[in-house]
């Protein structure tokens, strides 16, 4: 299916169910052709703003437990709908005042990618294909194979569609990866233990406590109560100290244990561009090893660290003396 057809077909989904929604969270273009930003529809005239390409980066579903009780539309990629599913899990969100336009994903760029081939600045156009970027520059034409600028959490991608959507739009796409190997553990996991210490401080160096990474988070829902800003109890100071900004980010990794659906706005969001992820992942696999669960794929599952189980499958202490 053609792009621009697949974008009229959203847009008219999206005009049939205005009248039964407050609004509609999709995406409109932003300031460039690199550039989506994410837009409010409550107008037919609103509507016609909607698109959908490689640079509909954000997870939308970042939304959704603010502006719970509202009945509203969201627009979602495979990746996206995964956080649907977790705040569902947790009933953090009401499925009955929620209507998803799941929207099948070849996979969003990574402007960092881009960057470094081209001077996105002077970009006057875009245009995406399934195999090419093909940027319109004041010297001319520059194409860039799409796989070399895909996200990295595109590239072992194996839920491209929607896991959860009332209205579909497009075909299906065939999935990156058959499995997460998690590779970028296994080379990071290779270091000493003194070089992993020294690396991390490194990154932690270099944090600004702006807190990016957690409000840009789906899952990260308590903000207004956030351990990073409460003094009541008191448990981190406002100082920007190495201790701190360490502190926060493990306490922040372990709180989406069993909950992070690996969206990677966190570390997208950070200015400063610390791999943030790699924390999440990490905690991630330890979970799918222990309990064979991962954050957002089953509706019906319960959280392992939401439930009480006397016996786990691959924890076995009972009788043991400590």
């Amino acid at each position: 299916m053609a792009e621009d057809d697949r974008i009229a077909r959203l847009i008219a989904a999206v005009k049939a169910e205005l009248p039964n929604v407050d609004f509609v969270l999709g995406y409109g273009r932003g300031f460039d052709p690199l550039h989506a930003t994410p837009i409010t529809v409550r107008t037919e005239a609103d509507a016609d703003k909607l698109i959908f390409d490689a640079t509909c980066v954000e997870n939308l579903a970042t939304s959704l437990y603010a502006m719970r009780g509202k009945r509203l539309g969201l627009v979602v990629k495979g990746c996206d709908s995964r956080s649907v599913v977790e705040l569902l899990q947790e009933k953090l969100v009401d499925r009955e005042n929620l209507v998803v336009f799941g929207m099948p994903c070849e996979g969003v760029i990574d402007l960092a990618k881009v960057r470094v081939r081209a001077d996105i600045a002077q970009a006057r156009g875009a245009e995406f294909t399934e195999t090419e970027v093909r940027l319109l520059l004041p010297e001319g034409e520059r194409v860039l194979p799409r796989q070399d600028v895909l996200a990295d959490k595109c590239l072992r991608c194996r839920y491209p569609n929607p896991l959860v959507a009332d209205r579909m739009i497009g075909p299906e796409v065939t999935p990156k990866g058959a499995e997460d190997t998690y590779a970028d553990l296994e080379g990071f996991e290779k270091l000493s233990e003194q070089e992993r210490f020294d690396f991390w401080k490194r990154q932690m160096n270099r944090c600004i406590r702006c807190y990016a990474c957690r409000n840009a988070c789906p899952l990260c829902v308590c903000k207004h109560v956030c351990l990073a800003d409460s003094r009541e109890p008191h448990w981190l100071s406002a100082e920007a100290t190495l201790q701190e900004k360490w502190l926060f980010q493990v306490m922040h990794a372990l709180h989406l244990a069993g909950r992070c659906t690996e969206c990677g706005e966190c570390q997208r969001s950070c200015p400063m561009g610390i791999p943030i992820l790699l924390l999440k992942r990490k905690m991630n696999r330890e979970l799918k090893e222990v309990f064979n669960y991962e954050a957002g794929v089953d509706p019906e599952a319960v959280p392992p660290l939401h439930t009480f189980q006397m016996e786990e499958e691959k924890i076995k202490d009972r009788g043991q003396l400590w």
